[in-house]
């Protein structure tokens, strides 16, 4: 007998900040294990390209849906949105968020109150929609939060006092996620992603500065290409992760290691 430890057919997965980047590649990664997918972000056009050619690519049913993290009435409405097309939310990836780089100093208050709005409050209030409408009355989920290594420890190359508090609140709203719904089967973890190239962040890692960055702070000396997140995400969203909550994975090539 061959058990598919990673089939996810018949599934259905939200994954946000799922227009570009890590987003799309985890989506993909999920609907390639045969798991419907619905990318959520707030360029409608780009979630529904992405949506068209996981589709086309994978066989599987996917949508494309609008949605600003931080707009309540928003978040419960595509959360409606999916329940009645799909009957079902099984898997939600947080993964939208944004990043304020500048040295702490010169933050303003703009800069850490969107940071916390959208990386923390955001991604609570999609877990929250649903857990509540979902995942709760199913008494099954899978919620992986997107954190990062910034959550996890601080930085001198690139002042980001913003980021590194928001998802350093992630990571612990995580656990106490875990612990509430874990009654519900509902499984809450966090992947703490290093740096990986994405559209956005080629130029700057690719930089003289950050190439020798990489040889000095991560042992692997390198940084994190397309793909090697994907095999994370998708054993934290399968049934073969059913004892695993409270975590947090980093996916970093070792940098928190030292």
């Amino acid at each position: 007998m061959v058990t598919e430890y990673f089939d996810l057919k018949g599934q259905t997965a939200i994954v946000t900040g799922a227009s570009t980047g890590l987003g799309v590649q985890m989506a993909k990664a999920l609907a390639n294990q045969g798991c419907n997918v619905v990318c959520m972000a707030r360029r409608k056009e780009l979630v529904d390209a992405v949506a068209a050619d996981i589709s086309t690519t994978f066989g599987v049913k996917a949508t494309g849906i609008k949605c600003d993290i931080t707009d309540t009435a928003m978040v419960d409405a595509a959360v409606d949105e999916v329940m009645k097309e799909y009957g079902r939310i099984d898997i939600l990836i947080n993964n939208a968020g944004t990043g304020a780089v500048a040295p702490a100093e010169d933050v303003t208050d703009d800069q850490f109150d969107n940071e916390m709005q959208i990386d923390l409050f955001g991604s609570f209030k999609v877990a929250r929609a649903a857990a509540k409408k979902a995942m709760i009355p199913a008494k099954y989920g899978r919620i992986i939060n997107i954190a990062s290594m910034y959550g996890m420890v601080g930085n001198k190359i690139a002042g980001s006092a913003p980021y590194h508090a928001a998802k350093g609140g992630l990571v612990n709203l995580t656990r106490a996620l875990a612990a509430e719904w874990g009654k519900y089967g509902i499984t809450v973890n966090s992947i703490c992603p290093g740096y990986f190239y994405t559209p956005l962040t080629k130029e700057t890692l690719d930089s003289d500065f950050f190439q020798q960055n990489a040889r000095t702070m991560i042992p692997l000396e390198r940084y994190g290409n397309e793909g090697e997140l994907d095999t994370t995400a998708i054993f934290l969203s399968s049934k073969a992760s059913s004892y695993v909550t409270g975590v947090i994975l980093p996916v970093d090539g070792g940098y928190t290691c030292m």
